[in-house]
């Protein structure tokens, strides 16, 4: 129900020393929604330990412009200033972007409108469905997709896009889901999510059209290690999310076959992970040993590093319990791809005297890979059959996933 006297939207929009972008920004956001714009809204700027003039501008800004306040945090994180201002806001739906508008503001209306209607629980823009138009640096792309594809084969996400700075959230919502997010910065918006989706909370996504801002101030190295450790933090997190489900989400309807596909794609990710690091190994260990030595060592420690990673993040086996059963099994199926990389190099060495060693690589990687398929299957059915979470058997029924607006 709309409460009179207060907006049905709130735009929060962090910043943090942006003063030559904030005036012109806001401005040009409040114009859209006072032309464009079908509901009451309101805009807040979250100055999160701003050092320059950003504070005065938007104090100015918040005088000049109906619909505008300002709101001043101490200490800065973007994720800070939304806890914040959402768990403080009357209104209905809460969104956030960020200050350049990189994003369409066209993409605004059916970003909220799902949320007004109940139709959605949280909404996301993203710039990496078909439907989208984006223009950016290829580094920044990279990062991006890779971002996304290692929280689906780590936190088995399905959205899309997690860092896109444009999403929106029901009130009601919000009030239950904020005081579980414990990050404070750039992981905010992931946490919030991936806590979203494992509690069957409706993501609805919206297709962007989205502009790089070659002026952005993102560390990128320290955002990628924060967001890391936030992964690792989820990946451990017990947090108990059934009150949620139980009240705004859905029930968990899986195929199996979905199921399975995770799986695979889980291990596929750490067979690549493992692939890699064994690679290295052995062309480090290669330097001061013999060809079948430094194989046997670089596959006995990638061994024990894959059933570790297989365990927690495959198979979803917790705690301490079976570990060590598991990983005694694990050097099992570890056995069985030496002596599959060992006949590898054999057949080698006997066919060529004195290969080189970047042929030595091709014929191991490819030996690994082809072992792959052994090593799930053994992972599936023995190494941890007795610990690890069943699939659901199958019976036909619909998928229910997040909903997309093209």
């Amino acid at each position: 129900m709309e409460i009179p006297g207060h907006p049905r939207v709130e735009i929060v929009v962090p910043v943090k020393n942006e003063e030559h972008d904030l005036g012109p920004n806001i401005r040009r956001l409040r114009a859209f929604l006072d032309a464009a714009f079908p509901f009451p809204a309101e805009v807040c700027i979250a100055d999160n330990g701003s050092t320059d003039a950003t504070y005065e501008i938007g104090m100015l800004l918040a005088t000049e412009l109906a619909g505008v306040r300002v709101v001043r945090l101490e200490q800065s994180g973007r994720g800070r200033a939304l806890k914040q201002v959402w768990s403080e806001s009357p209104a209905e739906v809460l969104a956030y972007m960020d200050v350049d508008l990189s994003t369409n503001l066209n993409a605004l209306l059916p970003l909220v409108a799902p949320l007004l209607a109940g139709h959605s629980d949280v909404a996301i823009g993203t710039r990496l469905s078909n439907g989208s138009r984006v223009v950016r640096r290829p580094k920044r792309e990279f990062i991006s997709r890779s971002y996304n594809l290692l929280l689906r084969a780590t936190l088995s996400a399905h959205f899309s896009d997690a860092q896109c700075g444009f999403k929106a959230i029901r009130a009601d919502v919000a009030r239950e889901l904020l005081p579980l997010v414990e990050d404070t910065s750039w992981f905010f918006d992931t946490e919030l999510l991936i806590l979203a989706e494992k509690a069957g909370l409706r993501i609805h996504e919206v297709p962007v059209d989205w502009v790089d801002d070659l002026d952005s101030r993102v560390a990128i190295a320290k955002t990628v290690g924060e967001d890391l450790r936030g992964i690792a933090r989820l990946m451990r997190s017990r947090t108990d999310l059934e009150p949620i489900r139980q009240k705004y989400g859905r029930p968990r309807i899986l195929d199996p076959r979905t199921a399975l596909a995770a799986r695979v794609l889980r291990f596929c990710a750490v067979g690549v992970l493992s692939t890699a690091a064994y690679a290295l190994l052995y062309l480090v260990l290669r330097q001061e040993m013999p060809a079948q030595v430094a194989n046997l060592l670089a596959l006995l420690i990638t061994a024990v590093a894959n059933t570790t990673l297989n365990r927690r993040i495959t198979f979803g086996v917790r705690g301490i319990e079976g570990r060590w059963r598991h990983q005694l099994r694990g050097l099992v199926t570890f056995g069985i791809g030496w002596s599959l990389t060992a006949a590898s190099l054999w057949l080698l060495h006997t066919a060529v005297s004195a290969p080189h060693q970047a042929v030595e690589i091709t014929v191991l990687t490819i030996a690994n890979l082809a072992a792959t398929v052994v090593r799930f299957s053994l992972f599936q059915t023995w190494v941890f059959d007795d610990d690890a979470p069943t699939l659901p058997a199958f019976e036909p029924q619909p998928v229910l996933d997040h909903t997309r607006s093209n």
